[in-house]
Parts: C-alpha cells; structure tokens; sequence
C-alpha cells in the first residue's frame, strides 16, 4: 500500500531535544566506523594465506580515515544532554551519545590490542547459551544440495534497481545510492543508506531476492521510516540496535523463501569464531576450526575468519545470530512483527518506542517491507511462530 496521505498526529521534539537529535544524527553520519574497520584487498589475503599452506595471514589493512576523532569526540561532550526538556528523550539521547563515543573508540583502536576490549564494550561477547545454539546448528543442520552460482553482478543490480523502483512507487521520497566496489569484503551491504554490492559477486539466482529483501527491506526501509519520525535517532539507529536489524534481515531472508540451511550454519560460524578471537585464536586457527572441523567451504571458512578479527577482534558478528534467535522468541510469543519496522531500535526498546508513539514523537512505519505485500507471507510469518531456530531454514527455494 502506498504511503497514505493522512498520517497520525505528531508532535515535534522539544528545542533543545531536537537540536541534540539532529546534531547525533549528523555525527553518526561522519563516523562511518563500519566501512573503517572493513579489510581492503581481501583477495591478496587470500592469496597470502593460501601460499603459505594456511598457516600465516599478512596484517590486515583498511582505508585512510577521512574524520578528526577528536573534533568528533569535542563535538559529542558539547551536546547539552543535560539541558534536554524529557526524561525520556533525555535516556535515549544520552545512551546514543555514549555509544558514538564507543564507535569513536573502536576506530582509535584500530589494530591494537586495545581493540577487543572496546568492542567488547560496545557489542558484547558471546554467551554459553548463544555459543551452545552455535555448535547445535554446525553439528546437527545440513549443507544442503548446492546451487549453481549462476547470477552475477549486472543480475544482481538490475534486481537492487528494479527494487528500489518499486519502492519508489509506493514512496518517491525512497531512495538509496547504489555503490559497485570490488573490494567491500561482503556480497552486499548497506552503510549510512548507501546500498554496497560487490563487483565480482557470483551467487545462486535463488539467493538474489532473499539477500535484496535483507538490504533493502529490512535496513533501507527501516531508515527510511526511521527519517520520518520526529526522533531522527531512529533513522541512525538508537544504541544497541544491530542486533534487531541483524535479526530481521536473516528473518526476511526467510519470508523470502529461500534461507538455506548453509546460511544457518554460516551465522553459527561467525559466533564460533568471535568466541575464538575474544580468547586470543588467529586468522589461521579459526579457518581450521570452520574448514576443518565444521567442514565449511575454504571460501566461506576465510571470509568468516578474516571478519571475526577485523580491527583485532570484532564481535559484532555474534549479533546475527542471538539477534535472529531473540527475534525468533519474539514471534513464537505472538508479537507483531510491523511495530519492529518503525526505524531502527534494539528490542528492548520496544516499550520504549510505545511511549514516544503515544507521545506523538514516533509514528507507525510509512513503508513495510516488499515481502509483506506478498501472497505467501501471511503463511510463511506463521510458521516462524513454530519454528525453532535450529529448523530455521529451507532445503529448497520457494517461489
């Protein structure tokens, strides 16, 4: 349905909360620490590490930073936090102000030793609980009968193209820069709403629409609405919210027919090797744990390696999978999936968002994802309802 014309009423945030907003906003935009920690030349890595009988990995390099750090961290201890007239808006903004002070961190400790520390701070680590789930899904979910990589680049974009089209029809405000860059280290990525695809991507057919409903339905659409709530920070995101977004990607990689049982197992890989680089393990340690025990291809083994210790141990990687698994409880309690698409927030801001809503600083979401105007998604968003998260996968595409 497209954007309706009449929306409920709003309120606009106090002068002084709306000036911290906009300012947290604007700052979040400069610290684009996820592009900063991203490895380049991930190809002359692997070339590395293949000639040395997977034993040594050269240093990881990254781009050259483009922001002050310390004219960013002046500017966040400017904020009159303080001053903001709601206490409830006062939590919020505070809390994101700490956080963008952790990214700030992050990016400082780029490389150190210091780095695991501080993200560690920020993302957590990984749980007994979550590592337990982990080690369930790689012994017991099966690979599956491989696809044929039969889709490429110009495939992949003129699918991302005819999307974003089709958004626009509902919403001509809706928008997304689209970037082809050979050296992002992920198929497809979204940062600070520029859509990421890689150059040389060769993937299934039947995998293009579940990864374009996980980019482009869950974290462009989210930011899209989140751009037009009265607090901005739901564009950005509030603290804490990568593991909801995480969440709701592989969920829709699901409504979208097709999240195979390797995809699974590669969210599981990714919390096995975050717990091994937070005790200290290598590149070439934790690819001989994935290729070797878990019997992951040596392509998939390496890129989860290398992402497990980008900046010297990034822990984020363990979200996609506790950030599916709390979803997935979410949902089995009959909760609604359409007030988790009103911007981006971690799940324990839910009741939160309830009262900005009921306040009139948040509205119901402008948009809802493409897959939901499916026919199938009424039956498929059911059974996410019984479905445990280890059987949380296909053995075949669904049309």
């Amino acid at each position: 349905m497209p954007v309706s014309a009449i929306l409920p009423d709003v309120q606009p945030l106090p002068p002084v909360a709306a000036r911290v907003d906009a300012a947290l906003v604007e700052l979040d935009r400069d610290i684009d620490w996820l592009l900063a920690l991203s490895p380049i030349d991930n190809d002359g890595l692997w070339d590395a590490f293949e000639a040395s009988g997977h034993r040594e990995v050269p240093p990881l390099r990254y781009i050259d930073l483009e922001i002050d750090l310390d004219d960013a961290r002046r500017r966040l201890d400017g904020l009159p936090l303080d001053d903001i007239e709601s206490s409830l808006l006062s939590g919020l903004l505070s809390e994101k102000q700490r956080e963008l002070e952790r990214h700030l961190q992050l990016v400082r400790l780029r490389g150190t030793e210091g780095f695991v520390n501080a993200s560690l701070d920020l993302f957590g680590g990984v749980d007994a609980g979550l590592r337990a789930l982990a080690d369930e899904i790689l012994a017991s979910v099966p690979h599956g009968t491989p696809l044929v990589a039969d889709a490429g680049i110009d495939e992949v974009v003129e699918a991302v193209e005819a999307e974003l089209e089709w958004y626009r029809g509902q919403a001509p405000d809706f928008n997304a820069d689209v970037v082809v860059d050979t050296d992002i280290g992920s198929m497809m990525m979204v940062s600070h709403g520029t859509f990421y695809v890689d150059g040389a991507i060769r993937l299934p057919r039947a995998r293009i629409q579940p990864l374009v409903q996980h980019e482009i339905g869950t974290h462009v659409v989210t930011r899209y609405n989140g751009s037009h709530q009265p607090l901005r920070q739901l564009e950005v995101g509030l603290a804490h919210y990568d593991a909801l977004q995480e969440g709701l990607g592989v969920l829709a990689e699901f409504l979208a027919g097709y999240l195979p049982g390797d995809r699974l197992r590669v969210l599981a890989a990714r919390v096995v090797a975050v717990d091994m680089a937070v005790a200290g393990e290598g590149i070439p340690a934790i690819f001989e744990c994935l290729h070797d025990t878990h019997g992951m291809p040596t392509d998939e083994a390496f890129d989860v390696a290398v992402r497990a210790l980008r900046g010297g141990g990034l822990t984020k990687d363990a979200v996609y999978l506790s950030g599916l698994r709390d979803l997935i409880h979410h949902l089995h309690a009959g909760a609604s999936l359409e007030p988790l698409l009103r911007g981006k927030f971690a799940l324990s801001h839910l009741a939160i968002v309830d009262k900005l809503e009921a306040a009139g600083w948040a509205l119901p979401p402008r948009l809802m994802p493409r897959y939901a105007h499916w026919d199938a998604f009424p039956g498929r968003l059911e059974r996410c309802r019984d479905t445990g998260i280890a059987d949380f996968f296909h053995m075949e595409p669904h049309a």
